[in-house]
């Protein structure tokens, strides 16, 4: 009898059961919904009532049967989003919304997902646990051009452009480039190489175009000409493959808003509207198999419009294994926190501020029992650490925050706020950072970094560590960065864009460095592969624990030394730097490391008598 009872007792338990890991591995696809591939109408309606069933059923997987899928406008939810490093145009326009969903994995299972107009691929925001896998992003008609030189001449250049891909008119001289409700001018021009397709060397932004004439050939080719010679414009050789560079970073192509744990596998996005996957005030995110390159079937050397991976006020660990970029109109990765300056002290608790920077209005800032930094901009010397009890919007520019004591004496209008809370380690593994117009790699956070096993081909300096209150307004000090058996090649550091003073540029804005106030620490650079064809190495400032060992430094003679530093190695108000048992293959040039506010005594070199030591 007591047998009978307890089996009586588990059996409901054990439907239970089974009932609650059914529905936490339901399958749902879109198809259920009426949408099927290849149809060309618009997927948005389709989408949005299969996620709000997917929302019904947490732990549940939505199935694109493979195709093509479009996505409009019309029907997407419109909605006000202050993304960092964009400009704020708003509402954004949300192909697919993810708002507070946990516990959900959409799998295209191969499928390629076409944009329309400007708009926002995938937002999550205030999620848990999504997985986002196996499918490509693209436009029919990109928010960027591409053309062809066909003839150059001193004074002209005439180009050919895929009109189906491209369609433009000329309107007042200017080439205008139009598309599904919008259309703007060229204000910027990249050359690529026709052959390996990257950016060519020391052209870099040299072609503004911000003044010129364009004027019709035929169908498909226009004439570009400056005849005021305003811009001291050069023309490109024939063959030369032009991104033709046209309205505005408005959109991101993922954004990641306020979400915990989102994955990311086996996806290509093929262009974005703006920067290609923001991830802002998130925590544990990981990207395997994760592309934005371009779309080579279309006969593209263009992918994004921006960055690549973008993450802003980020925690926990970031993970980026097995993936690429190449044809972004701006870095692969950019790792920081946003600083905002300190106008007015209202009382010992209560300070009000400012965001400096336009594209990082609106956003909220910080939130109770957040620790904050206080940094002395001049110096970017962090005087003091503080906790926000209350984050008060005054307008998009400004902000109250009350803190949970009184300022220190020394800290008021004019210093700097950093939140020490948002601030991620990162993994970054087994990538490929290919040709992009600026650098390769941007990470500032103190957190543990870990930098390997990664091939760097970027047009200026593979790996920034910046961080500055005087600029940008990019936080975040380095504490422990570990830079290891990387492949940094040619056409590394090819073009100058800003802050690209060395293959690894460790350059800090700091108006007044002191030794004595090292804004980076423990930096190391080890057992890496260089091939160098000119002479700027690694450049760093401000440094307290900088290594440079084991290794290969190989000369490469793909092109020309251009650069205006003549030194293999230069620091500045650095200390503790160790340079030991590099390897040197060939005629590598740069054979000096140039200090200066620092002593001779602080650089420790051994087993390497090919550096120097200069003044």
């Amino acid at each position: 009898m007591k047998t009978l009872l307890s089996l009586k007792s588990i059996l409901p338990l054990a439907l239970l059961f089974c009932a609650t890991s059914i529905s936490a591995n339901k399958i749902i696809s879109v198809a259920d919904f009426g949408l099927k591939p290849d149809s060309r109408v618009n997927a948005v309606p389709f989408v949005q009532k299969a996620i709000r069933a997917c929302k019904e059923n947490p732990g549940s997987t939505l199935v694109f049967p493979q195709g093509r899928y479009d996505f409009w406008a019309q029907h997407a939810v419109e909605k006000e989003y202050h993304e960092t490093n964009t400009y704020d145009v708003n509402p954004k326009i949300l192909a697919v919304l993810l708002d507070e969903v946990n516990d959900l994995t959409i799998d295209g299972d191969g499928s390629e997902f076409i944009m329309h107009g400007r708009m926002q691929p995938f937002t999550l925001d205030h999620c848990q646990n999504i997985t986002l896998k196996n499918f490509t992003v693209d436009w029919d008609i990109p928010l960027t051009a591409q053309g062809t030189v066909v003839e150059s001449t001193p004074d002209f250049m005439e180009i050919e452009i895929d009109t189906c891909q491209y369609p433009y008119i000329i309107e007042n001289k200017r080439l205008t480039f139009v598309g599904e409700g919008w259309k703007s001018s060229v204000w910027s021009i990249m050359q690529f190489d026709p052959e390996t397709h990257f950016v060519l060397p020391n052209t870099g932004d040299n072609l503004g175009w911000r003044g010129y004439d364009a004027m019709k050939v035929s169908r498909g080719r226009v004439r570009l000409s400056d005849p005021n010679r305003e811009a001291n414009k050069f023309y490109p050789a024939a063959g030369t493959i032009l991104v033709l560079r046209h309205s505005t970073r408005d959109h991101a192509g993922i954004f990641i808003f306020h979400s915990t744990n989102t994955k990311m596998e086996n996806l290509k996005l093929f262009h974005t509207c703006g920067l290609g996957i923001l991830s802002q005030y998130s925590k544990d995110i990981s990207f395997n198999d994760v592309h934005i390159i371009p779309n080579t079937s279309k006969g593209r050397v263009l992918s994004g419009h921006d960055d690549g991976f973008h993450f802003m006020g980020c925690s926990g660990l970031l993970k980026i294994e097995n993936c690429s970029w190449a044809g972004l109109m701006d870095d692969p990765i950019n790792i920081h926190g946003t600083c905002s300056r300190i106008m007015e002290v209202l009382s010992p608790t209560r300070i009000k501020c400012k965001f400096m920077q336009d594209m990082s209005e609106g956003m909220e800032w910080g939130r109770p029992n957040e620790t904050i930094g206080f940094i002395e901009h001049n110096t970017m010397r962090t005087a003091a650490t503080g906790k926000i009890t209350k984050f008060e919007a005054l307008n998009k520019a400004e902000f109250i925050i009350e803190l949970s004591a009184p300022l220190p004496t020394e800290v008021g209008a004019g210093y700097v706020i950093e939140n020490l809370t948002c601030t991620p380690d990162a993994e970054i593994r087994n990538c490929h950072f290919g040709s992009c117009r600026a650098r390769g790699l941007l990470v500032s956070t103190p957190g543990k970094v870990v930098i390997e096993d990664n091939v760097f081909e970027s047009s200026g300096s593979a790996i920034l560590i910046a961080g500055d209150a005087n600029a940008w307004y990019e936080s975040g000090a380095v504490k422990d960065v570990l830079i290891r058996n990387n492949d940094f090649r040619y056409p590394c550091n090819s073009s100058l864009y800003q802050f690209c003073e060395a293959v690894i540029s460790i350059d800090p804005e700091i108006p007044t460095p002191e030794q004595k106030y090292p804004y980076h620490r423990n930096i190391r650079i080890v057992d890496n592969t260089f091939h160098l064809f000119d002479y700027p190495i690694l450049f760093a400032r401000s440094v307290d624990g900088l290594t440079f060992s084991n290794n290969t430094l190989i000369r490469d003679t793909t092109y020309q030394p251009y650069h205006y530093r003549k030194e293999g190695i230069t620091l500045e108000a650095c200390k503790s730097v160790i340079i030991s048992n590099n390897k040197i293959e060939g005629d590598v040039l740069g054979r000096t490391v140039k200090f200066e506010n620092m002593k001779s005594s602080d650089i420790k070199i051994s087993k390497n008598p090919f550096f120097q030591k200069i003044k």
